[in-house]
């Protein structure tokens, strides 16, 4: 199955895996989608927005408004445009901020406003993923019906090896086709 007219919010956090999320945008759009991204001040600091937009032909949104002529950004627009939001990298002090509601920036707000399935893929050093309140938070996603894409097992940008990679892109677009496959199976049962 292709992406054909989804429509996907793409969530940046700040972490070193944020320079992923270019090729995932590019990878999503090529399977059909259409992608907005949302990124956090961090964010901006691993990867800049005029690559993404240059990628996705479309303003990235890091704010509420934009400072220079006052255009307003709706969070509550994002989250009943979507078909699904997508929170890739994502980092520790995201997942605590998303399972606590604290909603202090624009990807959070976007992500409370959520009308659609939400995927995260977590990405941090392997102390961080392994840290109890990290798990207690993915525990707390997961009860609020989030998918989480497990991350991976390799060399860190520590150097040092373990679970905390995030998903390499093509195995995050084949979670998200499987995703919209199985929907689109679901839809066409008959009971």
């Amino acid at each position: 199955m292709t992406l054909k007219d989804k429509h996907i919010v793409l969530g940046i956090t700040g972490s070193i895996a944020a320079y992923k999320a270019a090729s995932l945008a590019r990878l999503l759009i090529k399977a059909g989608a259409e992608v907005q991204i949302v990124i956090t001040p961090a964010g901006k600091e691993f990867i800049t927005p005029v690559t993404l937009s240059a990628l996705t032909g479309k303003p990235v949104v890091s704010e509420f408004f934009t400072a220079n002529d006052g255009t307003w950004h709706s969070h509550v627009d994002l989250g009943q445009w979507a078909d699904l939001m997508l929170i890739a990298p994502a980092t520790a002090s995201t997942l605590g901020k998303m399972a606590n509601g604290v909603a202090d920036n624009m990807l959070i707000t976007t992500y409370m406003s959520m009308k659609a399935p939400v995927m995260i893929a977590p990405a941090m050093d392997l102390d961080m993923f392994a840290h109890p309140a990290t798990t207690r938070n993915l525990e707390v996603l997961r009860s609020y019906g989030n998918i989480i894409i497990e991350p991976a097992a390799g060399e860190l940008a520590s150097h040092l090896i373990g679970k905390g990679r995030m998903e390499e892109p093509e195995k995050i677009l084949s979670t998200v086709e499987d995703f919209f496959n199985q929907q689109e199976t679901l839809s066409k049962k008959k009971y």
